[in-house]
């Protein structure tokens, strides 16, 4: 039976990342296949190999279940699960034998087991009179920082700090390779205030058991003195009472103009929170007009995920995504977290009250962040013709949440109109831009008319209507926000042209095909 004992892994995903494989049920062969593992994602780094089977997911024996049913397994874990898998030659021959597979683990493992599995922790801590509250010392031959001296009722100590707390972070800056006089000289040059990521002794055993990399995405928020809020509201016979709104040199949606004795008020929505998710649905990287359509798509009901100034100061300093925080507190099912090869029907979509309309004729301005797997796009260009269009925009990546589409024709970057730069200007630009990229692009057919029309392709198209009330109007004249098209994939119009050979890492002649 030891020839035949599972590998347990314990995967963990940061919000809005997958674990980074594929649950396949091929025809042909037996059990649940792992496949399609991605390059440095969690699966890959934890051990999982290509067509390893799944025996159990969170302890629960699966080998025997419908495919469908493993996957809600999978599905309903939430941004933690652990699972016990055989290697393919193993599998096979095991299956061979007649063995048992489901007798294999002889401790069973308890359900949930990563979920409950011991986390790093946040700390924010602000200079008192007295300082931090707390020393640094490193061993000889150990490696790491950890907290000594930590003074009961200092600043250190208030923020949940604990002595023999080995330091991961320091402001959202993983410090583990650094030498120990360089971690105080960063510590000192912080300033006033500043945000730590920490483990224990217990965590840390645990993460290092797991060969897991530890980083803010897998920590507990519940130490941070100031936290984003979850606000349900249910819309009045005037609306939410409130308006949304992007602000000059700052980014997000933010939240104006409430109204005495609206939802809004009642529900403790503040002048200035920035919204940072509505419905479960983050936001950061749509614009104006699909924040508002989000918010429209509820009916008359609401989940508004805010942060005021404060807060928002907070999580930045630390480099903290606050939907950490909702990932922690919401008791809701997560949706599926890795790529399952299995078709879902799709759900019905709700009846709004929406006019069907003709397309609207305006590009669209996409911002973004750069992730672990970049913007999430290919950039292309055509042989000899001034312009770029966008292609193989990843689904669920940065380029896709900010509303970009296959096909799209890039007008601007960063600000900059590269209608009539060649490719490598405008990659350099896109590269120029460190982690984070907005771009003007606008659908083929969309461009044509405009162009058609001698309009110039400017970001004030899009602005002119960035400006929308959520809540009904008292003005005899109703406003509409236009509602964007939901994004889709389509093939341009007419026969293909001819492209630059691809340049990608496959290839080895010359290039105009990007990826970011």
């Amino acid at each position: 039976m030891d020839s035949y004992r599972p590998k347990v892994i314990c995967l963990t995903k940061r919000p809005g990342q997958t674990f980074g494989f594929n649950l396949r049920l091929e025809h042909g062969e037996e059990g649940h296949l792992v496949r399609g593992l991605e390059m440095g994602g969690p699966a890959e780094l934890a051990g999982m190999k290509d067509g390893d089977r799944i025996l159990r997911v969170n302890g629960t024996f699966a080998d025997s279940l419908p495919h469908s049913e493993v996957v809600d397994l999978v599905r309903n874990s939430g941004t933690s699960v652990t699972f016990h898998l055989l290697g393919e030659a193993a599998y096979k021959q095991a299956k061979e034998k007649g063995v048992d597979l489901s007798d294999s683990q002889t401790t069973p493992v308890v359900n949930g087991e990563a979920k409950h599995s011991p986390k790093p922790k946040l700390c924010y801590l602000v200079k008192s009179s007295s300082g931090f509250g707390f020393s640094l010392c490193s061993v000889k031959g150990k490696p790491g920082v950890f907290m000594t001296e930590v003074i009961p009722g200092g600043a250190a100590d208030r923020a949940g700090i604990k002595l023999q707390d080995r330091l991961v972070e320091v402001n959202g800056d993983n410090i583990e390779n650094r030498i120990h006089d360089e971690v105080v000289a960063k510590i000192k040059m912080a300033g006033s205030s500043i945000m730590f990521l920490l483990v224990d002794e217990e965590a840390d055993r645990f993460y290092k058991s797991k060969h897991i990399k530890i980083g803010t995405w897998e920590a507990t928020t519940k130490h941070l003195p100031l936290q984003p809020r979850i606000v349900d509201m249910t819309k009045g016979s005037d609306g939410y009472g409130f308006v949304l709104r992007e602000e000059p040199n700052m980014t997000g949606h933010f939240v104006k103009n409430i109204e005495r004795g609206s939802p809004a008020e009642r529900e403790g929505i503040k002048e200035m929170d920035r919204v940072v998710a509505v419905n479960g649905k983050e936001v950061g990287n749509c614009n104006h007009e699909m924040v508002v359509d989000l918010i429209k798509k509820g009916g008359n009901k609401c989940c508004l995920f805010v942060m005021d100034r404060e807060t928002d100061k907070m999580y930045q300093l630390g480099n903290v995504s606050p939907m950490l925080y909702w990932e922690e507190n919401n008791n809701t099912n997560s949706p599926p977290s890795y790529n399952e090869a299995v078709m879902y029907p799709s759900l019905p979509q709700s009846s709004t009250s929406f006019e069907e309309k003709e397309e609207v004729l305006k590009p669209k301005l996409c911002r973004m962040e750069k992730t672990a797997q970049g913007y999430g796009f290919h950039l292309n260009g055509i042989q000899g013709v001034h312009g770029q269009f966008i292609r193989n925009v990843v689904k669920g990546g940065a380029a896709d949440r900010a509303g970009m589409e296959n096909n799209d024709i890039v007008v601007e970057v960063n600000g900059v109109n590269v209608e009539e730069c060649s490719h490598e200007e405008a990659v350099k630009l896109i590269r120029d831009s460190g982690d984070t990229l907005e771009m003007l692009v606008a659908k083929k057919s969309v461009y044509d008319q405009l162009k058609a029309d001698g309009v110039a392709i400017t970001k004030m198209l899009v602005l002119e209507t960035l400006y929308a009330q959520v809540h009904k109007t008292n003005s005899p004249e109703t406003k509409k926000t236009e509602i964007p098209e939901e994004p889709r994939a389509e093939s341009p119009a007419g026969s293909e042209r001819q492209r630059s050979p691809s340049v990608s890492s496959n290839s080895s002649i010359g290039s105009v095909d990007e990826r970011f």
